[in-house]
């Protein structure tokens, strides 16, 4: 099975006051620590919303401004035309996520408990989650979830979820060690 990565990083960040992805942590973007745990986990990786760097960028399906959902539908839309079976997605927000994240949400459809942009879905979902989109009002990754049957699964430790700069200097502080 082929798995495509796909880091969510469109969003506004407005609770955060400056763009997310780029905050510094160990003298590298959050989103570069994302990919390099998401990279050895698939296949291909991309950049759902926005550009960054050694990234393919993905736009959100079938338009921007849906959210999280946007984005997904974007990546299954994406994984499906280029011979994925599965994405694995992320936030740009979860610097140190799961070494074995597709491993722990298999079988797809799954998401981690509490951090519904932690993701397996099946690329065959495209068509149904854009029909989603079309005929429901709802916006929220829970209406989704709910929709597509996908398991929440609980991980041992979960992965820090960075929104604001309180959350970012909190969690800089709380570490050990520096990420890999």
């Amino acid at each position: 099975m082929s798995i495509l990565g796909a880091i969510f990083a469109g969003g506004a960040a407005r609770r955060f006051g400056a763009d997310k992805a780029a905050a510094p942590i160990d003298g590298r973007a959050m989103i570069a620590h994302v990919a390099a745990r998401l990279r050895p986990q698939c296949d291909a990786l991309v950049v759902v919303g926005r550009a960054w760097p050694g990234l393919t960028q993905v736009a959100d399906r079938p338009r921007p401004g849906l959210g999280p959902l946007g984005a997904l539908a974007g990546a299954l839309c994406h994984a499906q035309a280029h011979g994925h079976d599965l994405v694995l997605t992320s936030g740009c927000d979860l610097p140190d996520l799961p070494l074995d994240l597709a491993t722990l949400l298999a079988p797809a459809p799954a998401v981690i408990q509490g951090q519904p942009l932690l993701g397996l879905w099946r690329a065959d979902q495209a068509g149904a989650l854009l029909d989603w989109l079309d005929r429901s009002g709802d916006r929220a990754m829970r209406g989704w979830i709910a929709e597509a049957g996908a398991r929440r699964v609980t991980p041992a430790a979960p992965p820090a979820n960075i929104n604001t700069q309180d959350e970012l200097a909190a969690y800089l502080a709380g570490r050990a060690d520096p990420l890999p």
